[in-house]
């Protein structure tokens, strides 16, 4: 009995994951961090700055900061030293420090972004009136862990994974980053394939 010739079982290739990095990611060190904050100075990113700060303090997951608004993180005229966000995942409040460096590069970008408290911190490229997209945010990560000399974080996602899946998948990643000294981090493994 033989094996048909678009039996991908019977041919003799390597898993789509073979040789690569899976698994959790080694989150930042603080130089790594301070990398980051450099490079967003010296580009002159007031954005990706408040962005990048705001999640190493939060800790959140990415689709929970791309949705934080003004009135979640202003009250009054100042930056609030503390901030409650309810996360999307559990449906629980989570509190948060937003320390002095933190409050003044946001006090930075809220500044040169206008507004009201109604609106999105961190607004979508193609509609101001929407916050911005998960993909958006992944991208930026991307970038910034690029620009210091790391390789991307966005590792392969399986195909049996939805695009909305995916998204996610990326951007939770950068929830490890954001927690480098709070916990330690796992060794990255490799799966290969059975015969």
């Amino acid at each position: 009995m033989g094996h048909s010739q678009f039996d991908d079982a019977s041919r003799e290739r390597t898993a789509w994951n073979a040789g690569k990095k899976v698994g959790t990611k080694r989150p930042l060190t603080q130089n790594q961090i301070w990398a980051v904050r450099f490079f967003l100075d010296r580009e002159r990113r007031i954005r990706d700055r408040a962005l990048f700060d705001l999640a190493i303090d939060s800790k959140l997951r990415g689709c929970d900061l791309v949705k934080i608004r003004i009135r979640d993180v202003v009250a009054g005229p100042e930056i609030r030293t503390r901030a409650i966000v309810v996360q999307q995942k559990t449906g629980r409040p989570v509190q948060f420090e937003i320390t002095g460096d933190v409050r003044a590069s946001l006090l930075a970008w809220l500044e040169r972004r206008g507004g009201t408290v109604e609106d999105y911190a961190f607004p979508s490229r193609v509609d101001h009136a929407l916050h911005m997209s998960t993909r958006q945010y992944a991208r930026l990560v991307d970038e910034w862990v690029t620009a210091i000399g790391l390789r991307p974080l966005a590792g392969p996602v399986p195909t049996s994974c939805s695009a909305a899946a995916a998204d996610r998948s990326s951007i939770s990643r950068f929830r490890a980053i954001s927690s480098a000294c709070a916990r330690s981090c796992f060794a990255p493994r490799t799966i290969r394939s059975s015969r």
